[in-house]
């Protein structure tokens, strides 16, 4: 775990920090992908229809969770920072058992109203039986896969991104394996069709877990589950009232896009199966662009708050310099990438050529704006590691719910479903250009003080 006072040039900090956090969303990005591919080749396109309706609904339990894990993550950055443990592990404590709790919040509700919630997104009729099915499992899964998500996080404010990796790596293996034995019903076990995908994510999350206590309780990690942080297991009103002031906004912020997303699947599901399951297959391609840029805005966020933490405000600008710097050269990468393989890479869900086809186009129409999405992100980043997070979330969600919407109603009235995807750009940059103007014009001219 690197001291937040190291002497090594910060492009070296941020790559020894990115290359564990990039591969864990990589794996994280592959499981779902592999699932995919798995469900679209050996159930058919109908399937992948189905749990692609489904990811919107998880991704905003899902996306609260990060919300908060963001906020926690500032406060345990700046406790590092200042080499005081005991705080890591009270902060720590609170939030895990507020994660607890929204993911048995979200397993009673989501999959009692599953198909309510299912019909009100328009999803198609002949698939939402299969999709019902598989949200309903999903929904059960989800106390753990939240505590899961969300210790991550928070090992990652302490600098160890190296656990999460492992973690995954054993949950992504088990997983991808179990999936087809499931699917097929091998081993003599029952065939189970397309809830294997959750049944066996929920088994890597297990085993994920179990690796954890393991490897955190072998050093003395300042996160082990031993009983200190067995015993901050309980929610502290002044910490979680400085988690849910950083987190609940990054949180709503999450929430809005999650729920921007539900807008814009109803949109794609008036188009038929054929665009939901062309959805479903985009996301999975992006997902690999848009979560390294989402790391390297991480990064930024938390060696800012380890520099706030240790009293070292002169590395404030430089780290977002770097950041912005990293974006270009790994971001602008994968968005080439994306581009040169699009054809290879949707045709490993995809086994239609008309389907096929429209998702390609709808890829080449937003993949550039990943590039732009990242700049914001790391500016935001930045700005939270202080705590402030009210008006750069106030300036996504007005880019979101005042710019992406009525741009994708108005284009998809217009130019049919590809106008839906150039929404996307649209957005992004409205936010980038008012991100920057905040930064420049009122952040920089605040005083920064330690928050814990």
């Amino acid at each position: 775990m690197q001291s937040p006072a190291s002497s090594r040039p910060l492009w070296r900090i941020y790559l020894l920090f990115l290359a564990p956090m990039v591969l864990s969303n990589f794996l994280q990005s592959m499981s779902g992908t592999v699932n995919s591919i798995y469900i679209g080749q050996m159930l058919g396109t109908q399937a992948l229809a189905a749990v692609s309706g489904m990811f919107p609904i998880v991704f905003f339990f899902i996306a609260l969770v990060i919300g908060l894990g963001a906020g926690a993550g500032v406060l345990i950055g700046q406790a590092w920072g200042a080499r005081e443990v005991h705080k890591v592990k009270a902060i720590a404590g609170t939030t895990l058992l507020l994660g607890a709790m929204i993911g048995l919040v979200a397993a009673v509700a989501g999959s009692v109203f599953a198909r309510q919630a299912l019909q009100g997104l328009g999803t198609p009729a002949d698939v939402l039986d299969e999709a019902v099915a598989y949200a309903q499992v999903m929904m059960w899964i989800m106390p753990p896969l939240l505590v899961f998500v969300l210790f991550t996080q928070l090992l990652r404010g302490v600098s160890d991104t190296v656990s999460p990796l492992l973690a995954l790596l054993v949950s992504t293996c088990v997983g991808l394996l179990l999936t087809p034995v499931l699917i097929r019903g091998w081993l003599g076990l029952p065939p189970m069709g397309i809830q294997s995908a959750a049944l066996a994510g929920l088994a890597g999350n297990l085993a994920a877990m179990a690796l954890l206590a393991w490897r955190l309780n072998r050093k003395p990690h300042p996160l082990a589950p031993d009983r200190e942080l067995l015993a901050a297991l309980r929610l502290d009103r002044e910490i979680l009232g400085k988690v849910l002031r950083i987190g609940l906004p990054t949180g709503l912020q999450m929430v809005v896009i999650s729920l921007s997303e539900l807008v814009i699947l109803a949109l794609v599901n008036q188009h038929g199966s054929q665009a939901t399951a062309a959805y479903g297959a985009v996301t999975q391609i992006v997902n690999y662009v848009q979560f390294p840029a989402l790391s390297i805005a991480i990064t930024a966020s938390i060696l800012g708050a380890q520099a706030i933490g240790a009293g070292r405000l002169e590395r404030l600008g430089p780290i977002l310099r770097t950041g912005l710097f990293i974006n270009v050269w790994l971001t602008g990468s994968l968005v080439l990438l994306g581009y040169g393989l699009s054809h290879w890479l949707l045709g490993l869900f995809i086994t239609e050529p008309a389907t096929q086809a429209q998702a390609q186009h709808l890829l080449h129409i937003m993949l550039w704006s990943m590039l732009v999405f990242g700049f914001q992100s790391v500016i935001g980043g930045i700005m939270r590691a202080s705590g402030t997070v009210l008006m750069p979330v106030a300036i996504s969600v007005f880019c979101i719910v005042g710019v992406e919407l009525p741009v994708a109603y108005l284009l998809d009235a217009h130019f049919g479903l590809q106008g839906v995807w150039m929404a996307f750009p649209v957005a992004y940059l409205s936010m980038l250009v008012l991100q920057t103007t905040y930064y420049k014009r009122v952040w920089r001219h605040q005083k920064v003080e330690r928050l814990v």
